[in-house]
């Protein structure tokens, strides 16, 4: 990793021009290269390898599949995610509850749409979550689990710090990933409700949902990021009810 001083700039990145992945059970579209889908180009922004916006059917999703040496958060908008790994760990995952996993020296885990255990009948829902990984400070680590739900009133209207590694969030992190430079915030917005981006050399701005004014860059909707690098602290105004994912990075990967 680095922490090189890098050329400022605001890189917009629409909904439409994202990769997708389409089959019977999964509705997937990747901000950076994945899986079958490789544009030189287009592997990172900082740390963050992987923003994944998911959408699976019901009674169905990934099947047991092995990781290594990443941290992988995941974040649900809506319906329910069954997680099972080979450590143990299990846990249903749902709006408001923070999720990582370290893959460090290898795992194997399952993901599954069981949203209707929540609502205690079977319904044909979609679970729809963004999956997102970043490197860790160093490969090899013991491999671990964490989740944590996040009152949604401490979600309205302010970011929220809901992952990090960085020893100024250790109080305040819902969970805790094994990179010092990166940090995940979130927040629901009413419109006209605003927040600030971090102060950071790299950021990663991601609207799941809903639509937002960014200051300097304009309107941004459902599925619309940004990658900035040497420019922060700007505003984020909701347009209608929406939600944010910001990723705050103070290195790249070599």
């Amino acid at each position: 990793m680095s922490t090189t001083t890098l050329r400022p700039g605001v890189d917009v990145r629409r909904s439409a021009d994202r990769l997708t992945t389409k089959i019977d059970w999964l509705d997937s579209r990747h901000s950076f290269s994945f899986g079958g889908h490789y544009e030189p180009e287009n592997t990172h922004h900082g740390l963050l390898l992987v923003n994944n916006d998911d959408r699976i059917a019901p009674g169905t999703g990934f099947d047991t599949h092995p990781h290594r040496d990443m941290e992988i958060v995941t974040w649900v908008l809506s319906g329910s995610l069954v997680h099972q790994d080979s450590r143990g760990n299990s846990g249903v995952i749902y709006p408001g509850l923070a999720q990582r996993m370290s893959a460090g020296t290898g795992i194997q885990h399952s993901e599954k749409n069981d949203s209707w255990r929540l609502a205690g009948e079977k319904h044909d829902d979609p679970v729809h979550l963004v999956q997102m990984w970043v490197v860790p400070d160093e490969a090899g680590i013991t491999p671990g689990y964490e989740q944590l739900e996040i009152a949604p009133e401490r979600l309205a209207g302010q970011l929220v710090t809901v992952a990090s590694g960085m020893p100024a969030h250790r109080d305040e992190a819902a969970i805790h990933i094994s990179n010092r430079y990166a940090a995940l915030h979130a927040s629901r917005l009413e419109p006209g409700e605003y927040v600030r981006l971090p102060e950071a050399p790299l950021l990663h701005l991601f609207v799941p949902r809903g639509s937002v004014e960014l200051e300097g860059a304009g309107k941004l909707e459902t599925g619309d990021a940004v990658r900035l690098t040497g420019i922060s602290g700007q505003r984020v105004t909701a347009v209608e009810p929406a939600e944010i994912l910001v990723w705050e990075m103070h290195a790249t990967i070599d």
